[in-house]
């Protein structure tokens, strides 16, 4: 089974961010990461777990899928199909889930995400970089 965990990384209230991606399948670790402009912390951690699903599906994995996500609003909104201010995330986001032959999702607390989280961190400091330039 393949094993997805997901971050986002956000400078303030709403700022500059990053998002942190890690698969692990067949031995293998594939480390993402990417900056997002502006937002909140909630829109960057469902862009973060749509850019992960899209990254499986990108590279064929699209098998039985573990994903764990340190944030709790993503979760539930799995597990509810709703999120009240983030709809249109959680239909991409379930559209996505859709693909493969099972999904089983995981909130998990930060200490134990702390793989995507440090991608995260990187695409954060990539955004930082881009702004100064």
């Amino acid at each position: 089974m393949v094993k997805l965990y997901t971050d986002a990384a956000i400078k303030g209230n709403h700022g500059l961010g990053g998002i942190g991606i890690l698969i692990v399948a067949a031995k293998e670790q594939i480390q993402l990461h990417q900056p997002l402009p502006p937002m909140s912390n909630h829109e960057a951690e469902f862009l973060a777990a749509i850019a992960g699903f899209q990254a499986l599906v990108d590279r064929d994995l699209t098998g039985p899928v573990s994903f764990y996500s340190d944030s709790q609003i993503v979760i539930d909104a799995l597990n509810k199909r709703y999120a009240k201010h983030y709809g249109d995330y959680v239909t991409k986001l379930l559209a996505l889930c859709d693909q493969f032959s099972l999904v089983v999702w995981q909130w998990i607390p930060d200490r134990q995400n702390q793989g995507a989280h440090m991608l995260a961190q990187q695409g954060l400091h990539l955004a930082e970089a881009k702004e100064k330039a």
